[in-house]
């Protein structure tokens, strides 16, 4: 009788799960659909699906629409939107697992200090180096910086014996502020009147996606989240705390430090090619856990599916605000992030 109703109850779960599995992916679909056909030159969901199929299969849709409307769905919108979901689902995943294994909820992939170090390669790049592999300068600098300020964080941390949580945070925060004081020496230093575009670069923007690029976040994101999928298990016995996660055999320090490196990696490939984009790590993983619970199995596919949606209704928001101007995406990430947060300590405190 007892395992009949486990059964059922199992199966009950899975279910829901299914559901709202397949609701996030149409969602998905809905919105990469809306942000490719929305902008200053209005495209109909019709073409922007049709000009995927005829680029798949050329002879599988008659070719109705203008080379110039096709341009805009294929070569300009279509990899902006891709790299939206790319981006928007790398650090959200991010910001979970550094949550789970920091044990603090306000924990996202800027804490490692690794965007003040994809922000110091990518203004050395704009204002000191110059383009001198072309448009590959700056993702590429952006990413060595990345690199440059976890290495640093993880040395930081082995020289203090700083391998708590609480002490791994302060390690990536007092890094972040060292590099982001040499970033703004480099601006200090550099051309006045180039200023605007490493602003720019630093509030974030997809303006930049090309299709030769998506290849790189794609393969880390991919990578990384199968192996973070992996350790799902691990993840949820470093949330009930190290103790705990000790006491089940998992190397604590160890594997803390294994999820600040695929972090590193994917939040500073992810950088390299969008900018310093905030929020996404901090508050997405919080909606995920509010949908599907606190079971990592769960959340982080969740925080990928929500933050690939989010971004791309933030961009297409940066899009269109102050068309035809891309507005920076981090001034709507930021401006919804902050509010969100407000409304979730208002929310903890009615429930104290």
């Amino acid at each position: 009788m007892i395992e009949t109703a486990a059964q059922h109850i199992g199966t009950v779960h899975l279910g829901r799960r299914t559901f709202l599995g397949f609701c996030g992916v149409a969602a998905l679909l809905v919105s990469l659909s809306i942000a490719v056909s929305v902008g200053a030159v209005s495209v109909s969901t019709g073409t922007v699906w049709g000009v995927v199929a005829n680029k798949i299969s050329p002879e599988f849709v008659e070719k109705t629409w203008s080379t110039g409307r096709e341009a805009i769905v294929w070569d300009i919108r279509l990899p902006r939107a891709l790299l939206a979901i790319l981006v928007g689902a790398g650090l959200a995943m991010v910001g979970a697992a550094l949550q789970a294994v920091t044990r603090n909820p306000l924990a996202d992939p800027h804490l490692l200090g690794i965007s003040s170090g994809g922000a110091f390669g990518a203004i050395f790049a704009l204002l000191h180096s110059g383009l001198f592999l072309g448009l590959l300068t700056v993702p590429i600098l952006a990413f060595c910086g990345s690199l440059m300020a976890t290495l640093i964080v993880l040395g930081v941390s082995r020289f203090a014996d700083a391998s708590s949580a609480d002490r791994l945070v302060l390690a990536g925060v007092a890094v972040s502020f060292i590099i982001m004081a040499g970033a703004n020496g480099l601006i200090f230093l550099g051309e006045p009147h180039a200023s605007h575009t490493v602003v720019f670069w630093m509030l974030g923007g997809l303006g930049l996606a090309q299709w030769e690029h998506l290849i790189y976040p794609l393969v880390i994101l991919v990578a990384c989240g199968i192996w973070l999928m992996s350790c799902k298990t691990q993840l949820n016995a470093m949330t009930i705390g190290d103790e705990t996660a000790a006491t089940l055999g998992i190397p604590v320090a160890r594997f803390r430090l294994m999820i600040f490196v695929v972090g590193a990696l994917i939040t500073g490939v992810m950088v390299a090619f969008s900018g310093i984009i905030g929020f996404i790590g901090l508050m997405v993983p919080h909606v995920a856990r509010m949908l599907v619970g606190g079971d990592y199995s769960r959340v982080l596919p969740a925080s990928a599916l929500i933050g690939a949606i989010f971004l791309l209704w933030a961009d297409m928001a940066a899009r269109t605000i102050m068309a035809p101007e891309d507005m920076p995406i981090g001034i709507v990430t930021g401006l919804v992030g902050g509010v969100f947060f407000v409304w979730l300590l208002g929310r903890r405190r009615s429930t104290l």
